[in-house]
């Protein structure tokens, strides 16, 4: 999968419609919120399988981990306590699903990081 030419303004309209949008274990929580960040990246749904834990199931897409540090905007993350997916969203900072809509964070938080395209 390659990051479709408009790809930075599908993850602006992605982030925009999910601003507000509160967690909601079954039909909105970090696995669907990195899912729909992935196809507005990449305009493609990802093969995936849902193993034991997070990070396994992200690597089971064949996107390539690295380190969060070199992680870039559209890219998927992964932080601990609880483990939760995100998304980056600029240099620094990350989105999560919270609460209450979309929490954003350091990206030092995280733990490990996926290239998306």
């Amino acid at each position: 999968m390659t990051r479709q030419p408009d790809w930075a303004v599908r993850l602006a309209a992605l982030l925009s419609a999910v601003e507000t949008r509160p967690f909601d274990a079954h039909r909105w929580n970090c696995g669907r919120f990195a899912l729909a960040a992935i196809e507005a990246v990449t305009g493609e749904r990802p093969a995936f399988r849902v193993l034991p834990d997070l990070a396994a199931s992200v690597d089971s897409t064949g996107f390539p981990r690295m380190a969060p540090l070199r992680a870039r905007m559209g890219d998927v993350v992964l932080a601990p306590d609880p483990d939760r997916l995100g998304v980056v969203l600029d240099a620094g900072r990350v989105a999560f699903v919270g609460p209450r809509g979309l929490l954003r964070a350091p990206i030092t938080l995280c733990t490990a990081a996926w290239r998306i395209g």
